[in-house]
């Protein structure tokens, strides 16, 4: 049996000393790696991203992917030219079906499935004031806003941005 005093010393590894900062920094390097040499497999990416400082998961590295609009091409990842720019919400708006209410302070995405998280992250990522904070499931997303007068200006926003 391991030791607790042991297991809950902090480890020698944070995420601070080798995390470039964050998705937009990893999805970055990502577009980096796959334009400059000939990438087979997800795999191959993780490796690539951790020996670049990047905390990277396949899971993750798969999202930034579909994200970033990268297929295959033969036997390797291409980028398309275009990469989405951060907080550019048009390579998302398919995924996005729905946009309800609930109550005076939170708001509901229905996506389809599997794209909840990506959605949710762009919507973190650009900090808009009106938002607290998310939730997302697999095809659900909360947003939590401080009141009516942020759910409104949230709505008036999703509005524009996804049409629903």
């Amino acid at each position: 049996m391991q030791d607790a005093r042991n297991f809950m010393q902090p480890s020698n590894y944070t995420r601070a000393e080798t995390d470039t900062g964050s998705a937009p920094a990893r999805r970055s390097m990502l577009v980096k790696i796959i334009r400059e040499g000939n990438v087979r497999r997800q795999t191959e990416l993780v490796d690539l991203l951790r020996k670049s400082g990047h905390v990277a998961t396949q899971s993750s590295v798969s999202r930034d992917l579909r994200e970033l609009g990268v297929a295959k091409m033969g036997d390797r990842y291409v980028v398309p030219e275009n990469v989405p720019v951060k907080n550019d919400f048009s390579a998302l708006k398919q995924f996005v079906n729905a946009r309800l209410t609930a109550g005076t302070n939170l708001t509901v995405l229905k996506t389809t499935v599997g794209s909840a998280q990506s959605v949710a992250v762009a919507i973190d990522t650009a900090r808009w004031p009106e938002v607290v904070g998310t939730i997302s499931g697999d095809d659900t997303i909360f947003i939590a806003t401080a009141g009516a007068q942020a759910q409104r200006k949230l709505s008036e926003r999703l509005l524009a941005i996804f049409g629903r």
